[in-house]
């Protein structure tokens, strides 16, 4: 299994716990979003085993963490509020935005490393 696939499983498991986490805290049903995100990229992660699919699986896989950072971004501009003690409408979603946003930044990071690292490497036979 390539290490990318295995990454692209790892990120969805987080986002998945993050998604049942958050719901089971709020009990609000957009707490599951993040989870929706992770089982996609579980489902990606685990086609990317196949060669013949792992191309299309990974670039697949990395828009769903560009998505989930555009997403999630607003919770990130309202962390500062929140960490400094100012009031937000809901600082649960707060939390769980942010956390969305960094796990899915982080990933498209490490896409764009594998990506950019396949490009030069040699051709295989």
């Amino acid at each position: 299994m390539s290490s990318m696939s295995k990454m692209t499983i790892g990120y969805g498991a987080l986002l998945t716990a993050l998604g049942v986490g958050g719901f089971a805290a709020t009990r609000a049903p957009t707490a599951l979003i993040p989870a929706g995100f992770g089982v996609v990229s579980i489902g990606l992660g685990v086609l990317a085993r196949q060669e013949k699919y792992r191309m299309h699986a990974m670039h697949a896989s990395a828009l769903v963490g560009v998505l989930g950072v555009l997403g999630s971004a607003r919770g990130l501009s309202q962390l500062p509020a929140q960490l400094s003690g100012g009031d937000v409408e809901r600082p649960a979603a707060v939390i769980a935005q942010s956390l969305m946003a960094v796990l899915s930044a982080g990933y498209v990071a490490l896409c764009v490393r594998s990506f950019v690292a396949a490009r030069r490497a040699p051709a295989r036979p």
